[in-house]
């Protein structure tokens, strides 16, 4: 088949949607199809396989900004860019935003399978829009989310049927990976952007409450944003067992997983899925992770992690002591998350469902 992929979201910067595309267009020509992604991006890309349409803005959204390109003229270029490639079908990534992914929806000269990913607690503005957004989803042919979470938010406000298909990972890029060298101590991580929803200030007092009994505890930080100000309220001595290594790419993710024991995920909210825990559950990391909706499709608790309730940095801190003091219930989690994403998260089984979507609009 020839599938165009569209992406609304910068290609050119780190985000769950942009890996998801990614690596499903790889996964999708390692079983013989001919895919093209189209994208917004801030920085030319030097990729024959990538088509840039547009230059995204950084829009407010769900308690974090989303980098998309909202210009309605950009339909020109994504229509001329879809008939040179002439797909088979169009695999449209969000595509009840004003986005790319939107317009490539109205002009598509193929059959469009669209991908919800969004898992908003409320949207105002989606709300008001929903008149119109369900006239652009009369042009889309299967529809997909990737959890429950994510349907239940647009079947609210754009009704009919939702197939589950949920986010791939390459769980054995996690299992094999050498671990990377982050000195010495038990290390508790940290992946996500350092924005409010994300929770990073509970992981920060989780750690807090934990380091004066586990005096080899470190915390290990892979992301930016403002709330790595969270780190202002640690005194100096447990500020100095805190590494900070930014926004990293997501190559390097599986080795910094594998160095680490205990991983937790402390959002908030507004999550519709949880890649972030199926790369330390592939991994081997047992995980502590916030019982919020979303997560709690990803992680069941007491068998492939535990769940804790979202804000409270205490409770955050017993989960990861039970796990650090009890190393058989550690190895018995890690054992059953990774057989848990093996059989239902691996690319091998998505790209699977996925294509069965594909030949179901053709």
């Amino acid at each position: 088949m020839r599938i165009a992929l569209v992406c609304p979201y910068d290609w050119s910067a780190p985000g769950g949607v942009q890996v998801h595309v990614g690596e499903l267009g790889e996964w999708l020509r390692a079983r013989d199809h001919d895919v093209l992604v189209l994208a917004p991006s801030s920085r030319p890309i030097d990729d024959g396989r990538v088509v840039v349409c547009g230059v995204p803005l950084a829009i407010a959204y769900n308690g974090s900004t989303a980098p998309i390109d909202p210009r309605p003229w950009r339909i020109g270029e994504i229509r001329a860019a879809l008939r040179r490639f002439d797909p088979d079908v169009v695999h449209a990534h969000e595509p009840l935003v004003p986005n790319t992914s939107m317009w490539a929806v109205l002009c598509s000269p193929a059959p469009v399978v669209a991908t919800f990913h969004s898992g908003a607690d409320r949207s105002w503005l989606f709300d008001a829009a929903a008149p119109v957004l369900r006239l652009v989803a009369r042009r889309i042919d299967a529809r997909v989310a990737v959890s429950e979470r994510a349907a239940s938010f647009v079947r609210a406000r754009v009704p009919g049927d939702y197939r589950i298909v949920p986010n791939g990972i390459d769980g054995t890029a996690f299992a094999a990976a050498p671990a990377a060298d982050l000195g010495p101590g038990r290390k508790m991580l940290f992946v996500g952007r350092l924005h409010a929803r994300k929770g990073f200030s509970v992981a920060v007092d989780a750690f807090a409450a934990l380091a004066p009994a586990y005096a080899d505890l470190r915390l290990i930080v892979v992301g930016a944003g403002a709330q790595a100000s969270a780190l202002d309220r640690l005194s100096a001595d447990l500020r100095e067992r805190v590494t900070m290594l930014g926004a990293v790419a997501n190559r390097e993710l599986p080795s910094i997983e594998r160095a680490c024991d205990v991983f937790v995920g402390p959002s908030l909210g507004g999550e519709s899925f949880g890649v972030v825990l199926l790369e330390p559950m592939a991994a081997g990391l047992p995980v502590v992770a916030s019982r919020i909706p979303g997560y709690d499709e990803v992680v069941e608790d007491g068998s492939t992690g535990l769940l804790v309730p979202p804000g409270d940095g205490r409770a955050l801190a017993a989960g990861v002591a039970g796990l650090l003091d009890d190393p058989s219930l550690t190895a018995r989690l890690a054992a059953a998350a990774r057989e848990r994403v093996a059989s239902r998260y691996e690319w091998d089984v998505v790209a699977g469902e996925l294509e069965d979507v594909y030949r179901s609009v053709l």
